[in-house]
């Protein structure tokens, strides 16, 4: 069994302090520091590592649900991006001991290296459903501050502007250019590669999960990345078959002044174009919708939805706190998939025009595989141009 250089259930004091001054105090895990960022909350059951490794939950502290977190350690193969971008994790329990044939470290080792600030010992369904009846909201999450002082935090958590108009995908999107060729994983050869793609293509980063590009590989594609801001002349000049717009953090309307431009340039070019998550969100807005932050959002691997061209319902993978309003949608644009928790909208797509996209992450990683086909549908679209 690994063992953690620290103890398993620390005794160091901790400390998470919302924006509406509910407090909680619990033992603290990872890095030692303050941390503050949205408070959000995971229902997945497991992927805590690709959760917090998730570039999308830039700005965000999460709390996971699920009481036993750490049973399967930490592996360098479980990352979804070279560093974490999260602020902090929140945990009901104490950390599993790691007990799976993959795990290279303990999770509270992992943590402390990438500077990931905890809390456990606290009633997370206390916190879950006060996030869920008052909303996502700023809290200021303290390690091993033993003069912290409570009204001092809530200060600071009021202080903190939040998501609304704040623009992240530039903060974690790649600083130059990229080819990608790593395809997905697997129990038998772990991650392959690439050799030669059928199809070229050009992937945005905002803030790119890492199995995204591995599955636009193992669908037949060589992929070169660019950075969130790149111009649609600079994207075109690459000559690709087709475009994909990633998903990222933050609010897609911040983006405003480099990403709706460059997608409008390449959605007159004609070439495909496919958008996961706030690439669906910022798609939306290049073509005339609005879009708006959510109460709590969606986060975790056990949300359904269905298409509505073919009744199908999918168990999807998620994670957003923005929104695109379905009533906004203009003319000649089509909704394909709705959220069976809240109605709101899953997918679009361009009436007579190979542009598509969804809000939720088909490549799951942490997640079910349902949607998997959607990366086989960006290739038809490429084939069909």
């Amino acid at each position: 069994m690994i063992k953690s250089s620290t103890p398993s259930a620390p005794q160091a004091a901790a400390l998470l302090v919302l924006a509406d001054g509910t407090s909680f105090r619990g033992h603290g895990i990872g890095a030692k520091g303050q941390s503050v960022g949205e408070v959000c909350f995971n229902t997945s059951m497991t992927g805590y590592q690709e959760i917090l490794t998730d570039p999308s939950y830039a700005g965000q502290i999460i709390t996971f649900t699920f009481p036993h977190i750490g049973n399967v350690g930490a592996n360098p193969e479980d990352m979804e991006a070279t560093q974490s971008a999260a602020r902090g994790l929140v945990l009901r329990a104490d950390i599993t001991e790691p007990a799976n044939f993959r795990a290279s470290r303990h999770l509270n080792d992992w943590l402390i290296d990438y500077g990931l600030i905890g809390i456990t010992g606290i009633d997370t369904r206390r916190l879950t459903r006060h996030l869920r009846d008052k909303g996502a909201q700023a809290g200021v999450l303290v390690h091993g501050d033993a003069k912290a002082d409570a009204a001092d935090l809530h200060a600071t958590a009021q202080a903190w502007p939040g998501l609304v108009g704040m623009d992240l995908a530039k903060e974690v999107s790649c600083l130059q250019t990229y080819e990608w060729d790593q395809t997905r994983w697997s129990l038998e050869h772990g991650y392959g590669t690439q050799k030669e793609g059928r199809f070229h293509v050009v992937a945005v980063d905002y803030g790119a999960k890492l199995n995204i590009l591995r599955c636009l590989a193992s669908a037949g594609c060589r992929v070169t990345v660019v950075p969130a801001a790149t111009p649609h002349e600079d994207i075109l000049r690459l000559n690709p078959d087709g475009v994909f717009l990633s998903n990222g953090p933050g609010d897609p309307q911040a983006t405003g002044a480099y990403a709706i431009p460059a997608i409008q340039g390449i959605m007159a070019s004609g070439v495909p174009l496919f958008g996961i998550c706030l690439g669906h969100q910022m798609l939306a807005l290049a073509l005339g919708a609005r879009t708006a932050k959510m109460h709590f959002g969606h986060r975790g691997a056990n949300h359904p939805v269905v298409d509505l061209a073919t009744g199908k319902v999918e168990i999807t993978s998620q994670n957003h706190g923005f929104v695109v309003d379905a009533d906004s949608l203009p003319a000649g644009v089509t909704a394909t998939h709705v959220s069976l928790f809240d109605k709101s909208l899953e997918g679009l797509a361009v009436d007579g025009k190979p542009i598509f996209s969804v809000q939720y992450h088909p490549e799951a990683s942490p997640g079910p595989q349902d949607s998997h086909y959607l990366f086989a549908r960006f290739v038809a679209l490429m084939e069909g141009a």
